[in-house]
């Protein structure tokens, strides 16, 4: 009897889909409001809840504000792109993008007010204070939202939005990653030897930090521009253990560091 083997390649494990999306949305990211009927607009503030709906403060003269009071309804259909940007400095650093789509709403001042002071709990925002003096608070009820990553893309409810929490790291890796970046180039030499070997063999390539969560450390492979297969490839080398806790990080990724090339870590390519 003959056995199958599957030819597949293991996937280190990662986040979930929700969870990286939370991620997205708990460091905040450059915003866009698109699909309206008006141009293209970047709010002045904006903050995505709990729930998964998401806050956005325009100016007054924003035409997407038209839209909406003209609206037989009192809403307007709309687009949330929220891009989530590498913490170092790529040439390409976008390293994901949720897109949140659903309808606009203008609250009554009240509630306007209301909603900007517990925004201001979370996230202060100097531009909050501009709430009555040039610019309108407007809320986006979400139907759906779509992560588009380096582990795929993936379609969301708004329930699963709103019922993931981010990844524990997700607010501090910054720091870490461009303190690994500029003061510990060896560190990062180290990190080569986890590879695949087809990415270890390119000429001219650097390696940069992408992001740390609770699964493991992200890597990208930046070839030179005289490289034939010059494509940026984005690498996640697993942790042994799911990291909980900043010491935890800290064991893990020594771990990291000391293991052999290719022992119990697991790398993924794309």
């Amino acid at each position: 009897m003959t056995s199958l083997v599957s030819t597949r390649l293991r996937r280190p494990p990662a986040p979930t889909d929700a969870e990286r999306a939370r991620s997205v949305v708990a460091r905040g990211g450059v915003a866009f409001l698109v699909g309206t009927g008006a141009p293209e607009t970047a709010p002045l503030v904006h903050h995505v809840r709990a729930d998964g709906s998401a806050v956005l403060l325009l100016r007054d003269d924003d035409p997407v504000l038209d839209r909406i009071r003209e609206a037989p309804s009192g809403e307007s259909p709309a687009m949330l792109e929220l891009a989530d940007h590498a913490p170092v400095d790529l040439r390409e650093p976008v390293r994901a993008l949720l897109w949140i789509t659903g309808r606009l709403r203008l609250p009554d001042p009240y509630s306007a007010r209301r909603i900007a002071l517990q925004v201001a709990d979370t996230r202060p925002h100097p531009d909050l204070l501009l709430l009555g003096h040039g610019a309108t608070l407007v809320r986006l009820d979400p139907g759906s939202a779509v992560l588009s990553d380096a582990e795929g893309s993936a379609a969301l409810a708004p329930v699963q939005l709103a019922g993931a929490r981010p990844d524990p790291f997700c607010r501090y890796e910054r720091h870490w990653l461009v303190h690994l970046e500029e003061a510990h180039p060896e560190v990062l030499a180290m990190l080569a030897r986890h590879l695949p070997p087809w990415l270890r063999d390119l000429r001219s390539s650097r390696l940069r930090p992408l992001g740390v969560d609770r699964c493991g450390l992200r890597l990208r492979v930046e070839t030179s521009e005289d490289n034939s297969r010059r494509s940026d490839h984005d690498v996640r080398l697993a942790w042994r253990e799911e990291a909980k806790t900043v010491d935890d990080l800290r064991v893990q990724m020594g771990l990291l560091i000391s293991c052999p090339l290719h022992g119990d870590t697991d790398a993924g390519a794309s």
